[in-house]
């Protein structure tokens, strides 16, 4: 060191500078990084490998087993903390960095930071083609990396030591901003990785962040109360922002003084609890009778938090063509979705700004009355639903077992497949916060590695509690190596396996738009030559875990409290029937493409009465 300047390789630079980022959260302050996953290969061990050993202690590095999981770990520790802290990822050049893209992709949906730092072919050339290259003959300067720039908020590939000092503030500003928040990749060439420079020493001086809360513009609160003030039967879209914002207690409070109905989206599931009397349900395709039937009666609609995606809106179906919205959203983009009235800013201070703006307005005693009523309608659907007995096992009876004897601040983690619109309509929350179900990529192969990533960040702050994962048996064989990363490390879930043989809910929309049962489930996959079952639990074993089967939601809720006292990661199998005892009520219309012509009369029957909805639908306006 001198002349205020400390000689690093470019690797070195940029772990000293992570290690040296904290934010500070509900008053206390902590590293803002909490470590990373990594699987190291040719173009990320020499060089990005050797600095993160010396920082071993600051940012913990996790092996990873794939590196897709490993993304989804990251995003599954980014919900948990709310978007405050991040994890990175580490790839090789190749492969290993092609397997992040689908992980990627789903931070970007879900608006997460995840950092990737990924290896990249070498700056000079001179090596060319070197192993895992991608040669494009008109374009030498293209590879692998760049097919990350559609999914990334923030993309660089660093060709200089000293382009770090601008690129590593740029990303992590992108990861915590509130409208522009996503994953950031950065290509390290893996010459340009080792490659030394002076960086000044105030480069590496702790540095302590704090999420921006921009103010909503107060013309916009205007026209925003002055709307409201109009409406006869208003609702609240309360979305996943609204958890992101810290917001959940604000929106409470602007309900309750303005007796205005609540309805959720899949992302913000536990933004009240099931018995507020305001709480009239999840909304959308997978949402509940008592929220549809209110979202389409409503003449304002105050959407907080939310990208208003189809399963929300019911592809634009699940509100009146003359129902206004107000927008209240920290992304631009998502404000002005469908004409809406849009307020830009950050969802407690625009709540706290249109409550001051809105005198002594509350909904029609009516109209609040008729959402509880209808509320009380769906609570005795989903009572019974939930119940089991004599009757094939269900998806839904699984989550009420669970629902029932978990501690109300356990988090349940799930993804695609038919369990999301399960657990929305039938898991009854009891804690903020507590329900993580990946909707906004429906992404196989999220739920175990996203609730090992989440069992990571409830460690450090709520150790006593449990996260439980729900996956299907499909999502299951897709992947599950973090059963072992659990226990390697520690880290333990409550894994239910509910094996309905195959891609069930697939097969359920096979079979509602008129098609034969094909190439879903296994026992009608043509190809097929002698149908088995797996033994997930001899499976689940074999990774370290504990493991055992039941045969109906009896025996899952005994099982559940065994491994509720376990200390190590705990498997529990149970089959569920693939075609009884979905969750038949509460539906949407949904926009999927049906054969506008078709041999089957079947099919032709199912795309006239599904296009037969279409009148319903938002052009728009």
């Amino acid at each position: 060191m001198n002349d205020g300047t400390v000689r690093l390789t470019v690797a070195q630079a940029i772990v000293r500078y992570l290690a040296n980022q904290f934010i500070e959260i509900d008053g206390e302050e902590m590293r803002l990084c909490g470590g990373g996953f990594g699987i190291f290969g040719h173009g990320n061990v020499t060089c990005l490998g050797e600095a993160l050993y010396e920082h071993r202690d600051a940012l913990p590095l996790y092996r990873g087993q794939n590196e897709q999981s490993m993304g989804f770990a990251a995003a599954g520790y980014a919900k948990q903390w709310l978007r405050q802290r991040f994890m990175f990822c580490t790839a090789s050049a190749g492969p290993g960095t092609a397997n992040l893209l689908t992980a990627a992709a789903l931070a970007h949906a879900n608006r997460l930071p995840i950092l990737m730092l990924c290896g990249d072919v070498f700056l000079t050339r001179l090596p060319d083609p070197v192993l895992q290259q991608l040669e494009h003959y008109g374009n030498p300067a293209m590879g692998l990396n760049d097919a990350f720039k559609p999914v990334s908020r923030y993309w660089d590939r660093i060709t200089h030591p000293a382009q770090i000092i601008q690129t590593l503030p740029a990303a992590i500003a992108t990861m915590l901003d509130p409208a522009d928040c996503g994953p950031a990749f950065l290509g390290l060439p893996q010459d340009v990785q080792g490659w030394a420079y002076d960086y000044p020493v105030e480069l590496f001086d702790k540095k302590l962040h704090r999420i921006r809360r921009q103010a909503p513009d107060a013309r916009e609160i205007a026209d925003a109360a002055a709307l409201i003030a109009s409406a006869s039967a208003p609702v609240i879209i309360a979305g996943g922002g609204v958890q992101y914002s810290r917001a959940v207690k604000e929106l409470t409070a602007f309900a309750e003084s303005r007796q205005i109905p609540v309805i959720e989206t899949i992302a913000g599931r536990a933004n009240l609890l099931n018995d507020h009397p305001l709480n009239i349900g999840p909304v959308g395709v997978t949402g509940s009778d008592s929220a549809n039937t209110i979202a389409a009666k409503a003449d304002v609609i105050i959407a907080i938090g939310t990208r208003l995606q189809d399963f929300t809106t019911g592809s634009w179906t699940a509100f009146d063509k003359a129902a206004r919205i107000v927008s209240i959203n920290a992304a631009r983009h998502d404000a002005a979705k469908h004409l809406s009235l849009p307020v830009v800013g950050d969802a407690k201070l625009a709540i706290r700004a249109l409550d001051a703006a809105l005198g002594r307005y509350h909904a029609p005693t009516g109209w609040t009355t008729l959402a509880q009523a209808e509320r009380m309608d769906w609570d005795k659907y989903v009572e019974g639903n939930v119940a089991h007995g004599n009757r094939p096992s269900s998806y839904a009876q699984a989550i009420g077992v669970v629902n029932a004897l978990c501690d109300s601040r356990d988090r349940v983690v799930t993804a695609s497949g038919g369990l999301p619109a399960e657990v929305t309509a039938n898991w009854r929350t009891r804690d903020i916060g507590t329900v993580d179900v990946e909707f906004g990529f429906s992404c196989m192969g999220y739920e175990i590695a996203g609730g090992w990533g989440a069992r990571i960040a409830q460690m450090e702050r709520e150790p006593d509690k449990d996260t439980i994962v729900l996956v299907g048996d499909g999502a299951y064989l897709l992947m599950n190596s973090d059963i072992y990363s659990s226990v390697l490390t520690n880290k333990k879930l409550i894994v239910l396996v509910l094996d309905n043989g195959g891609f069930a809910v697939i097969n359920k929309l096979q079979n509602n738009t008129g098609n034969e049962s094909f190439n879903n489930l296994i026992a009608d996959c043509p190809t097929v030559a002698e149908p088995f079952a797996v033994d997930f639990e001899a499976h689940a074993a074999s990774m370290g875990a504990i493991a055992e089967t039941v045969a109906n939601p009896a025996e899952l809720g005994e099982a559940f409290m065994r491994a509720k006292a376990s200390s190590k990661t705990h498997v529990i199998v149970m089959k569920v029937d693939a075609y009884e005892g979905w969750t038949t009520q509460g539906h949407t219309w949904w926009e999927v493409g049906t054969p506008e012509v078709s041999d089957s009369p079947k099919v032709t029957a199912a795309h006239h009465d599904w296009e037969s909805a279409r009148s319903r639908q938002r052009k728009g306006v």
